[in-house]
């Protein structure tokens, strides 16, 4: 039989390809000597890493509403009387805005103002017979006893006058509320009952009949929900662009002042509430109208980067390219950076001016 001295075989071999790289390491040249052997590789799937600064930012979509409005309502029921504002139109505090028909008001207080009337004309009568009783208690010629039922008749009868004359400055002050005024500067967003309707007052049992709703435009913020992932990264007083399909050529930015503490569930899909108010939005801006938020995370600057798509998974888990060494693919390991959504940053691993392929090396030898 014969004896294969199979070890030193493998060993000059190993040794030789040793040589022939010129001392290089030699996984590395196995790299070469395994990749994929492809005859031309179009230009359309080669790309060169070059420099470029790179954000990443999120972005999300939001509806614009009034940082403040105001239910506008009556604190007297009745019949609407006239309407004296339109949606639309600007206000100032103190405007009138509505009349409420205050015929019933009115009514009362005549009532009341002949209670008064009578109410003085007892007073007096009143005063006169104490007037009167007080000469002749002096002289003795009544009892202590008669003196004070004139006393106290004189005080009931002044009683009885204040009671009416409380009675009238409650009925003058619903008058009053009758007509009802803007409560502050701003724009009617909306009118919600007609003249001649009947409203309900605003009490304490009650939430009563809404005449109108009016805003401040000047202070407009967005709301919208993000994704547990998204609002790790936002802060609150952090500043966002505002952007809009029929005003892109105005420039807005928002400051977020609200970022909610629990997540709920909107259209089915669960996110955080987050609030942004507007620095000095658009006059075309209106409640209502959907902006896209975007939110900057993150910003590299004259980074090495390439195509998103040009950065593929390892056996490993790990980020890796296939660089062009001699038209022939050589796979290696990199390290990302900031990623948006057409080009992300190689911090380690790859040099500006390389080129390397747009796919995968598989992809090539099936097409060629």
């Amino acid at each position: 039989m014969k004896k294969v001295f199979v070890f030193p075989l493998l060993l000059l071999v190993l040794s030789a390809l040793w040589l022939a790289t010129g001392h290089k390491p030699l996984a590395a040249y196995w790299s070469r000597m395994t990749a994929p052997r492809i005859q031309e590789i179009p230009e359309k799937y080669v790309v060169t890493a070059e420099t470029r600064d790179l954000d990443y930012s999120i972005d999300v979509a939001g509806d614009v509403a009034p940082e403040f409005q105001l239910e506008v309502k009556s604190e007297v029921g009745g019949k609407v009387k006239a309407l004296y504002v339109e949606p639309g139109e600007t206000v100032k505090e103190g405007d009138l805005l509505c009349e409420i028909d205050d015929t019933d008001l009115q009514n009362q207080k005549a009532s009341v103002m002949a209670e008064i009337d009578g109410g003085k004309l007892l007073v007096k009568r009143a005063q006169d017979h104490y007037n009167r009783g007080k000469e002749l208690f002096k002289a003795k010629l009544i009892t202590k006893e008669a003196f004070d039922n004139l006393e106290s008749d004189l005080a009931i009868q002044k009683n009885e006058l204040a009671k009416s004359q409380r009675k009238l400055q409650t009925v003058v002050d619903q008058i009053s509320k009758a007509r009802i005024i803007a409560p502050s500067d701003g724009t009617v967003l909306q009118v919600l009952v007609i003249e001649g309707q009947v409203v309900v007052s605003a009490a304490s049992v009650n939430s009563g009949t809404t005449l109108m709703i009016v805003a401040d435009l000047s202070k407009l913020l967005v709301t919208t929900n993000v994704n547990q992932v998204d609002v790790a990264m936002l802060q609150l007083k952090q500043m966002v662009k505002v952007t809009m399909e029929s005003i892109k050529q105005e420039n807005m930015e928002a400051r977020v002042c609200f970022i909610a503490p629990v997540a709920t569930i909107k259209n089915g899909v669960k996110g955080f509430q987050v609030q942004a108010t507007i620095v000095k939005p658009s006059p075309r801006l209106r409640p209502g109208m959907m902006v896209n938020l975007t939110v900057p995370v993150a910003h590299a600057t004259q980074a090495v980067s390439v195509p998103v798509s040009a950065v593929f998974r390892g056996p490993n888990d790990q980020r890796v390219v296939y660089v062009l060494e001699e038209n022939k693919p050589v796979v290696r390991e990199v390290v990302v950076g900031v990623s948006g959504l057409d080009f992300t940053e190689i911090k380690k691993g790859l040099q500006a001016g390389e080129k390397i392929l747009a796919v995968e090396p598989r992809v090539l030898q099936k097409k060629s």
